[in-house]
């Protein structure tokens, strides 16, 4: 099959995080045993599963092609034709997925089967993984099993969209929730009471002054499009009826942190401010206190730009010039857990991501075969 029979098959599959991706990861299993190669699975709750498998010799360090199968929601979303079905025009292939990151899925996988053909010196492996999309969550437990055998290969790639240049990292992200409790009452009575949104809204004022300090005058990353660590607040509930003073409202937010800046002290800073606004009101509401938990976190990567691994990666892509993605990627949990150096670099450009019409251009896609080509090449010699 060719990449884009094999994209077809790929966003047939609505592997949206909510639901199962095994039987896509069955589909590639079933499709890789036909060309003789075995692929080991780390199964998760929900039918969802992790793969991963070696063409060429297992005793030496190769280069490991990473992807999720899995795609954000097309809820809401206007799209022209049926997101779940491949639709080529204009020189584009449409679909969700298609840009994050099936396209770089599918020309991985066109490789392995060619791969499969050809006498390997250094190991191709391919790894894809679930719930990305949702914080870098599945990947997690297949980068354990590997650690745990001492798997370190030569260059980890994994191939988010970047239009087929280098990025040699991101931010790091840490996410946390606010629980904020007050104590109910009458609306007619309402400075009797304390209310949770106000002291959510307290809070969201510490995390606006906090953000503004790491804008004007916090450390600087000039690689990065937003060069300075980021605060922000996404979701904030609280409240049941107009005439009742709210007793808890809870506050979602998010730090993506530059290398420069450590995201747990910046957590630990605003739980302390968060105490101070609960101190305040303890003379006459004792009962003012704030729960922030920490929901989810994945490091940031920061590769070297003089590194062998650009070096490499570079030869094959024809330029050696990097940059950073705005996004996040597994790339910092593989990374940090096997000490593989780790780059990123895929077919397409995360602003067709996400959006109704999502696509990725032919040229894309026939570019990163190219380049998967001249992989292989120098996995043969």
């Amino acid at each position: 099959m060719d990449t884009l029979a094999l994209l077809d098959r790929l966003i047939a599959f609505q592997t949206v995080s909510r639901d199962p991706n095994r039987p896509l990861i069955d589909f590639v299993r079933s499709l890789l045993a036909e060309h003789g190669i075995a692929c080991e699975l780390v199964e998760s709750e929900g039918g969802k599963a992790n793969l991963f498998c070696t063409i060429g010799p297992a005793d030496r360090p190769g280069i490991l092609l990473s992807g999720h199968t899995d795609v954000v929601p097309v809820d809401g979303q206007d799209w022209t034709s049926d997101p779940f079905r491949l639709r080529v025009a204009d020189g584009r292939a449409y679909g969700r997925g298609a840009a994050d990151m099936k396209g770089f899925v599918a020309c991985a996988l066109a490789l392995a089967l060619r791969a499969a053909g050809r006498d390997l010196a250094v190991p191709l492996h391919l790894a894809l993984s679930h719930d990305e999309e949702i914080g870098c969550v599945g990947v997690r437990s297949l980068i354990d099993r590997l650690a745990g055998r001492g798997f370190r290969p030569r260059l980890t790639l994994v191939g988010e969209p970047t239009g087929l240049r280098i990025a040699t990292g991101h931010k790091g992200k840490l996410a946390a929730r606010a629980t904020c409790h007050g104590v109910a009452g009458h609306s007619a009575m309402a400075p009797e009471a304390l209310n949770a949104i106000h002291l959510a809204c307290d809070l969201v004022g510490v995390l606006r002054a906090r953000q503004e300090d790491l804008a004007e005058g916090g450390a600087r990353d000039p690689d990065d499009a937003v060069p300075y660590s980021t605060i922000h607040v996404g979701v904030i509930q609280g409240g049941t009826a107009l005439n009742i003073v709210p007793d808890r409202c809870t506050l979602d937010f998010e730090i993506r942190a530059i290398a420069a800046d450590d995201p747990e002290a910046i957590l630990a800073e605003i739980v302390a401010q968060a105490q101070a606004i609960a101190a305040a009101c303890h003379p006459e509401f004792p009962e003012a206190r704030f729960v922030i938990e920490r929901r989810n976190a994945y490091p940031g990567l920061a590769t070297p730009r003089d590194s062998e691994a650009v070096a490499f990666l570079g030869a094959l892509v024809g330029s050696t010039d990097t940059h950073k993605v705005a996004f996040g990627t597994e790339g910092g949990l593989f990374a940090d857990r096997l000490g593989t150096p780790t780059l990123i670099c895929g077919p397409g450009f995360m602003d067709q991501g996400h959006k109704p019409d999502e696509f990725v251009t032919l040229a894309q896609l026939a570019a990163c075969d190219a380049l998967m080509d001249r992989l292989l090449d120098r996995l043969a010699a």
